[in-house]
C-alpha cells in the first residue's frame, strides 16, 4: 500500500514523543490496510519508545520494511523493498535492516537463507516486540534474529497508533486472521485462525480514532461478517456497528472485505437504516461459475450469490458494490470465463477489480490439474477490465447533475481553490476520486457539491 518509506510529515501521531531519541529508523509499509494498521502500531510503538522516524532511508540508522506476501506480484514488491534497504546497508548507510509482517511469517529461516544481511525477522504477531528487536540491532546483537509468535486466540489491540493516512479517515481492523480456506488463499497460513478483536476493545479505538480527528472509519478484516463466531458463537457485526454509530465525531462508516455468507437480514436492515453506515460494499466473489466455486472452496455458488446481491440492492437505497474477481483458476475453461463475463455485464458492479490467479505453493489450488498460461489469464482479465471500464464510464456519467457530500482528501499541488476528495462511492486508494472546485475548503470537510464532469473515472465537481 505504502510503496515508499513513510515520512513523519505526514503522520497524524495518536502516540506521544518521549523526548530524546534512541536512533532514527526509516519506514516503509506494503500490502492491504490490515498491513497498514500493523505498520502503524509499530510506528506507534517505536515513538513511545525514543526512537526517531525520518522521512528518507539517507538520514536513517535503520530500515524496518513492513512486507505482503499474499501473491507473487506482492512478495516481488516486498523482495524490491527488502534489496533496496541491504544494498543501502552493504554501502555503509545504514547499520540494519529490519523485516516484518506476512512475508517475514510465510518464509521465517527461508528469508535469512536467501538473505543473510537481513538483521532480524519479525512475524506478524511478534510486531509488539519491535522495540526490543530495534534495541538489539542498535546494541549490536546480533542474538534471536527471528521472533515469531503464536496467532493469538484475541486479536491484538491497535491502539496508541502513529497514523499514516490523512488525519480525517483511518483503518480500523475489528479481527484478525480467518477460517475460510479457500483453496488459493495462504492469508490463514501467515496470519491464522479467524480472532474476533472484543466489542469494547474496538470502540476504545474507534473512539481514539475520533479525538484525533477521524471523520471516516475504515472497517477491515480477513472475513468482516464472520465478527464475532469464534468469541460470542454468533456473528455480532450488527451489534458493533450500532455502537460505532454512537461514537460523536465519526460521519461515515465504510465497509471492507464483506464475505458473501452470515449476511443476516438485520445485518442488511442496520447498513440500509444508518445514517453512517454508507451504502457502499466491498464483497470479493472470485467468480460465479458453479464448479469454479466449488474448485475455490467459497462455500457459495451462483444462485446464492444471485440471491444475496438482489436482495441487497433491492433494500439497500443508492447502494454501491464492489467485488474482486480471479482469472485463469487452475481449470477455468472459455465457457466458465465466458459465463464470468456475462455475469459482469449483467450485475453491473459499479466498483470491480480483477486479478489473474497466483499460483501459491503452499495452497490446495497448486496441487489442482490443469493450470492455466499467463498469457490467457492477462486476456481474461482483460477482456473483464474493458468490459469493467465501460460499465463505471456510464456510472459515473450518471452522476453528473447530481448533488453529494464528498469528503476532502487533500489539496491539488499549486491549485488554491482546487481539491481532491472522495464521494459515498469511493474507498481511499482503491477507487476513484474527485476534482473538487472550491473556496476555503480543507481536508476532512465534508462538502456539498454539484458534479459536473466525468474525467476518465473520476468526477469532476463543485462546491456548493
Amino acid at each position: 500500500m505504502e510503496p515508499l518509506p513513510i515520512a513523519p510529515s505526514r503522520s497524524t501521531q495518536t502516540a506521544s514523543a518521549q523526548p530524546g531519541s534512541k536512533g532514527r529508523y526509516a519506514f516503509v509499509s506494503l500490502g492491504c490496510p490490515k498491513n497498514l494498521v500493523d505498520s502503524e502500531r509499530m510506528l506507534g510503538l517505536l515513538q513511545l519508545d525514543g526512537y526517531e522516524l525520518v522521512a528518507s532511508p539517507d538520514d536513517a540508522d535503520f530500515a524496518i520494511v513492513n512486507t505482503c506476501g499474499f501473491i507473487e506480484s506482492a512478495r516481488n514488491e516486498s523482495f524490491a523493498a527488502i534489496d533496496e534497504m541491504l544494498q543501502r546497508k552493504r554501502d555503509g548507510l545504514l547499520r540494519g535492516v529490519i523485516v516484518s509482517g506476512c512475508l517475514a511469517e510465510r518464509q521465517q529461516e527461508q528469508l535469512l537463507v536467501d538473505r543473510p544481511d537481513i538483521d532480524h525477522l519479525v512475524g506478524v504477531f511478534g510486531r509488539e516486540e519491535v522495540t526490543k528487536v530495534a534495541d538489539r540491532l542498535i546494541a549490536g546483537l546480533d542474538e534471536q534474529r527471528m521472533v515469531f509468535k503464536p496467532a493469538p486466540v484475541r486479536a491484538l489491540a491497535d491502539t496508541m497508533r502513529m497514523r499514516v493516512t490523512p488525519r480525517h479517515f483511518a483503518y480500523l481492523k475489528i479481527s484478525e486472521g480467518c477460517d475460510r480456506l479457500c483453496t488459493f488463499c495462504a492469508i490463514p497460513k501467515m496470519r491464522g485462525k479467524h480472532a474476533t478483536k472484543p466489542i469494547e476493545e474496538v470502540m476504545d479505538e474507534a473512539r481514539e480514532l475520533a479525538a484525533d480527528g477521524v471523520k471516516e472509519l475504515v472497517i477491515v478484516a480477513q472475513d468482516t461478517t464472520y465478527y464475532g463466531m469464534d468469541m460470542y458463537g454468533e456473528p455480532r457485526l450488527v451489534e458493533l456497528l450500532e455502537q460505532l454509530e454512537t461514537v460523536e465525531g465519526i460521519d461515515w462508516i465504510r465497509l471492507m472485505y464483506l464475505y458473501p455468507m452470515y449476511f443476516t437480514d438485520q445485518l442488511i436492515d442496520t447498513i440500509a437504516e444508518s445514517n453512517k453506515i454508507l451504502p457502499y460494499l466491498d464483497m470479493p466473489l472470485q467468480h460465479i461459475n458453479d464448479r469454479m466455486l466449488k474448485r475455490m472452496q467459497r462455500r457459495v455458488n451462483r444462485a446464492q450469490t444471485e440471491e444475496l446481491v438482489a436482495k441487497l440492492r433491492q433494500r439497500i437505497p443508492d447502494l454501491v458494490m464492489r467485488t474482486t474477481l480471479i482469472t485463469g483458476f487452475p481449470g477455468e475453461t472459455e465457457e466458465e470465463f465466458e459465463e464470468l463475463v456475462e455475469y459482469v455485464e449483467k450485475e453491473r458492479f459499479e466498483r470491480l477489480g480483477v486479478f489473474t490467479y497466483s499460483l501459491e505453493p503452499d495452497t490446495p489450488a497448486a496441487r489442482l490439474p490443469n493450470h492455466i498460461d499467463e498469457e490467457t489469464k492477462e486476456r481474461r482479465r482483460g477482456e473483464l477490465m474493458a468490459l469493467q471500464q465501460q460499465i463505471a464510464f456510464e456510472f459515473a456519467d450518471e452522476q453528473i447533475g447530481t448533488q453529494q457530500p464528498i469528503l476532502i482528501d487533500s489539496p491539488v499541488p499549486n491549485e488554491p481553490t482546487a481539491w481532491i476528495g472522495r464521494t459515498i462511492a469511493d474507498a481511499p486508494d482503491v477507487d476513484c476520486v474527485v476534482y473538487v472546485t472550491g473556496e476555503r475548503l480543507a481536508p476532512g470537510m465534508l462538502v456539498d457539491c454539484e458534479v459536473v464532469a466525468r474525467s476518465d473515472y473520476d468526477l469532476v465537481a463543485v462546491a456548493l
